[in-house]
């Protein structure tokens, strides 16, 4: 193979390697975490919408003399 001299030796070419590999790992990780966050807190807010639709429908039964099972 021909030496183009633009492609690091040895030791270095590994570190450089594993330094870019480690890079892309830690990022994927925070996205990744950003995006369970943003998952678990878009969970958070249906269930209250949730609770807060079963109040409203108890509260309209309950007005209209309806009883819950």
């Amino acid at each position: 193979m021909a030496d183009t001299g633009d492609a690091p030796k040895g030791e270095e070419g590994v570190q450089d390697l594993t330094a870019m590999v480690q890079n892309l790992m830690t990022q994927m990780q925070d996205k990744f975490q950003t995006m369970s966050d943003q998952i678990v807190s878009r969970i958070d807010e249906m269930g209250s919408r949730i609770d807060e639709l079963e109040k409203s429908l108890g509260d309209l039964m309950a007005q209209a003399g309806v009883e819950e099972k």
